[in-house]
């Protein structure tokens, strides 16, 4: 998609190299249009880089061009952080003295508008009579976020999160396949404790769970999470934290609504600790040499498809499948999978140190009853993959 981000003379203009970064990782095609005051917080080059464009200020640099026009029609979304009270104004009154306000007043584009500025600026009668114009004009102004800000204040005017602010922007063109459906997400990775100190755990970052949370909602769906020691949160989703396999069982067991699609990246102990230390256990109690007796833990996501088809018997669960292993071996372990715990389709991928874990791209196989179907990128493109097959 090819996308326009204007930034205006506020101090959180800084926020918005993590926003052009966020679109850019997304595949998205960023061009960027800072103000003249902008400049004075973030500088072009930064720009440049992180949107891999040309970065146009003023209005009558290559006139030949006629540059507002063309970045206008260019445009697929145009996305304006932060939005000072000043171009919020000016933005209302229909004037366009620099190139974002000629640009916006040109585009077809969707707009998207994410204000910062102090409390007493966002609460002013006049910028509350502009916000209400620009709203009914069908321009998405967002409610700033309460937080610290410039100095010692704290209070609303905070610019939100850049994983918000994109996220939030691209809904605004995303096909909302997924309004009215529920989607159940769980993500992260189990820990088994062994004492109140240490635990045995997994190498799960939950980075392909939180990418299947923000497509989910980008595209129109009532989310829930169950986060298995996976630091996260975005408003507006129903988020459980859990942090054992037995907890997670827990959450699953406690599942009281009707889910249509169950996706499941989470990484889950296969045993737990027999007995658990009360107290910790002493290094100089233990000896040169430990063992430890391991029960296995039920199968979680047979588990998940029981209690969610007992609610509705047309719910679509995907599960994964984390090995060592590559090509055909890698399928017809997935296949046994897929068939042993009824799923509707099943994610492999290898994992290795470099390969799978921890990282923003990841290479899998998505194995169905009747296709197989290759996908590479990022996580948010595999989990666009996902729902691409979940929705037709």
């Amino acid at each position: 998609m090819r996308v326009l981000v204007g930034i205006t003379g506020g101090v959180a203009a800084y926020k918005a190299a993590e926003v052009i970064r966020e679109l850019a990782e997304l595949g998205h095609d960023v061009r960027v249009v800072p103000t003249r005051n902008s400049l004075n917080f973030i500088g072009v080059s930064t720009l440049e880089a992180l949107s891999h464009n040309a970065v146009h200020v003023d209005l009558f640099d290559e006139v030949e061009n006629v540059r507002h026009i063309e970045l206008a029609q260019w445009a697929e979304l145009v996305l304006v952080a932060p939005a000072t009270a000043s171009f919020l104004a000016r933005t209302a009154a229909g004037i366009a003295d620099d190139l974002l306000g000629n640009i916006v007043l040109a585009t077809s584009a969707p707009i998207a508008v994410y204000p910062a500025m102090h409390t007493e600026m966002w609460e002013n009668a006049a910028t509350r009579h502009n916000v209400q114009v620009l709203r009914e004009r069908g321009i998405l102004v967002s409610d700033p976020a309460v937080g610290r800000l410039t100095g010692t204040d704290t209070g609303v005017g905070r610019l939100p999160e850049p994983k918000f602010i994109a996220q939030s922007a691209l809904s605004r063109v995303v096909p909302q396949d997924l309004a009215g459906k529920s989607v159940l997400v769980v993500a992260g990775g189990t820990r088994e404790a062994i004492d109140p100190v240490r635990y045995i755990g997994n190498r799960s970052s939950g980075k392909q769970g939180i990418a299947l949370v923000e497509e989910a909602v980008a595209r129109g769906a009532n989310v829930k999470l169950i986060a298995a020691n996976l630091d996260y949160y975005v408003p507006g989703i129903d988020i459980v934290r859990v942090s054992s396999t037995a907890e997670l069982i827990g959450a699953v067991e406690a599942l009281d609504s009707s889910i249509d699609f169950a996706v499941m990246p989470a990484a889950v102990s296969d045993f737990r600790v027999d007995h658990v230390s009360e107290m910790k256990l002493k290094k100089s109690d233990l000896g040169a040499k430990v063992e430890l007796a391991l029960v296995e833990n039920p199968d979680v996501i047979t588990l998940l498809g029981i209690k969610v088809r007992s609610v509705n018997a047309n719910a679509a669960i995907v599960g994964f499948a984390a090995e060592t292993l590559t090509g055909e071996e890698l399928k017809t372990v997935a296949k046994t999978k897929l068939a042993k715990k009824n799923l509707d389709f099943i994610v492999a991928n290898e994992v290795s140190s470099s390969k799978g874990f921890d990282t923003d791209f990841n290479d899998v196989i998505i194995i169905g009853k009747v296709f197989e179907k290759v996908a590479s990128g990022t996580k948010r493109s595999i989990a666009k993959a996902i729902f691409d097959l979940l929705v037709p």
